[in-house]
């Protein structure tokens, strides 16, 4: 058998023998309690993201490629498998808390919205426009906004509540950025207030060596599973692809796909990651990941071929959005909503029971609605629609949480007569 690899982080990990461990573990109120549950609180945290509707709607949100007829295509569900697995396996051989990682890993992109990256871009000009100047979209702030404040779970008792997880997997979905080229990492000493300090992606590092882990895993897991999606559709030429054979090669001769480039830069964080270097890459390696990432920027993700699916999301999105605005009428925008009902039932029916659980009791009408209210004991983070921003605010949630598939939906809806 071979020999098991030291553990060099087995001392900083995030576990009970660290001093800050009772902040990490710190809720932003108590669960619900089983006398016989046997789960860690970051596995907890765990299959709570995984039974969790926002998770389950990554299965039809675009990862790069927006092809929902296409089942071999990655999703960002399979992208977050993929984290999962190239994390846990580095944090495991290193000697981190593998609960800690998986945990970030399952939920670090819940923030994302439909139509991927460019979906991030559309919304941000509706929240400059229709919220403020200084506000912007960004998935890894909102996959904070979404485990704290808009994503609901029953309990015991079927009452649909936040999912209030930890601090320390919060923290790592919102610090998890991984278009940041760092070598190196090493998380921040402060615990700091994420919703409120955070004000870019990037910005700060992970508060924890797992939190890093994974930061630095979400590049190596897209740069080659982009790769491959791109091959299948056609997106490379013979140039492209004679380049990238050098790329794939330039550190291993016998590298032949996407897979063997990924299980090298995986054993090279390995053998090279310490508490006083960091989680880090060998330099050569380093450079063949940034050359690969700048090659899918190139080659990929500016691809011309892409100019019809960024018109037609921008106006699969837009047009939701502006629908869903006019009818704002302060606490009476329900009322607003229902005289709309008729035209586009399946786009207000479903954004009135979205609204139903994050207003106010008093400005719901009685009946099904109401009764949707009642089951859910969460943040009201509408209260009684005041503003128009807040209604804005409200239609930025609800677009953001839907599948590519769900947005094509209700847009189709409002070009049938």
């Amino acid at each position: 058998m071979p020999k098991k690899p030291r553990q060099p982080f087995s001392e900083v990990a995030a576990t009970a023998s660290d001093p800050r461990w009772e902040k990490l573990i710190r809720r932003q109120s108590e669960l619900y309690q089983r006398s016989d549950d046997i789960r860690s609180p970051f596995a907890r945290d765990y299959t709570r993201i995984l039974h969790s509707m926002a998770y389950r709607r990554l299965k039809h949100k675009t990862q790069v490629f927006y092809n929902i007829e296409n089942d071999h295509i990655c999703t960002r569900m399979e992208h977050v498998a993929h984290v999962e697995s190239v994390s846990s396996t580095i944090a495991n051989t290193l000697g981190l808390n593998t609960e800690l990682t998986k945990a970030i890993a399952i939920g670090h992109d819940l923030g994302h919205a439909p139509f991927g990256h460019h979906g991030e871009t559309i919304l941000t000009a509706l929240c400059k426009r229709y919220i403020s100047e200084d506000s912007s979209f960004w998935h890894e702030k909102n996959g904070l906004r979404f485990v704290d404040c808009v994503e609901l779970l029953a309990d015991n008792y079927n009452t649909y509540r936040n999912l209030d997880l930890t601090y320390a997997v919060r923290d790592g979905i919102i610090s998890h950025c991984g278009e940041v080229d760092d070598n190196g990492l090493k998380p921040r000493e402060e615990l700091i207030v994420l919703e409120e300090e955070f004000k870019k992606a990037g910005q700060f590092s992970p508060a924890t060596w797992e939190g890093c882990v994974v930061k630095l895993s979400d590049k190596i897991a897209y740069v080659g599973r982009d790769i491959e999606d791109a091959m299948q559709l056609g997106f490379l030429d013979e140039e492209a692809k004679n380049l990238l054979r050098k790329m794939a090669r330039a550190n291993d001769q016998n590298a032949i796909n996407t897979t063997v480039i990924m299980h090298n830069l995986i054993i090279d964080v390995c053998q090279n990651s310490s508490p006083e270097c960091g989680i880090c890459l060998s330099d050569k390696f380093m450079k063949q990941l940034n050359t690969i990432k700048q090659f899918n920027y190139d080659k990929i993700y500016f691809n011309p071929r892409f100019e019809a699916f960024k018109k037609y999301s921008e106006l699969v999105l837009t047009q939701l959005f502006e629908t869903l605005y006019a009818t704002y009428e302060g606490k009476h925008s329900f009322d607003s909503l229902r005289a709309i009902r008729s035209y586009y039932p399946m786009l207000v029916s479903s954004f009135e029971k979205w609204l139903s659980r994050y207003c106010d009791a008093g400005i719901i009408p009685n009946g099904d609605l109401q009764n949707e209210a009642f089951q859910c004991e969460n943040v009201k983070i509408y209260g009684k629609l005041e503003t128009k921003e807040i209604y804005a605010q409200a239609i930025i949630d609800f677009i953001a949480g839907m599948t590519d598939r769900f947005a094509v939906q209700l847009f189709n809806e409002q070009i049938s007569y």
